[in-house]
């Protein structure tokens, strides 16, 4: 199952705890006509999709389509805010 690093966690909770962001919001993760990791996007959801996987570390949630759960079964996430607030997300092997 996908982990997420300390980093992460801390950048999803920011994300979803804005104040116009619903309460049980998450990042949905799916996988776009393809079953490699470069062909996933990320998106904010208010809620998980029907067959979503639910991943929830400390309050960072993760919705996971399924064809993505299975590319990210290995997988740790990673996030990192630049200086001028940019969000990058980077995966990792376990």
């Amino acid at each position: 199952m996908l982990t997420l690093t300390d980093n992460a966690v801390s950048v999803i909770r920011t994300i979803v705890s804005q104040p116009e962001v619903p309460d049980g919001a998450g990042l949905r993760i799916a996988a776009e006509n393809t079953n490699t990791a470069e062909g996933l996007t990320l998106s904010l959801a208010t809620a998980p999709q029907e067959g979503d996987q639910v991943v929830d570390t400390s309050g960072a949630r993760l919705f996971l389509e399924p064809t993505a759960a299975s590319v990210l079964d290995d997988k740790a996430l990673d996030a990192d805010v630049d200086e001028q607030g940019k969000v990058s997300f980077a995966l990792a092997e376990q």
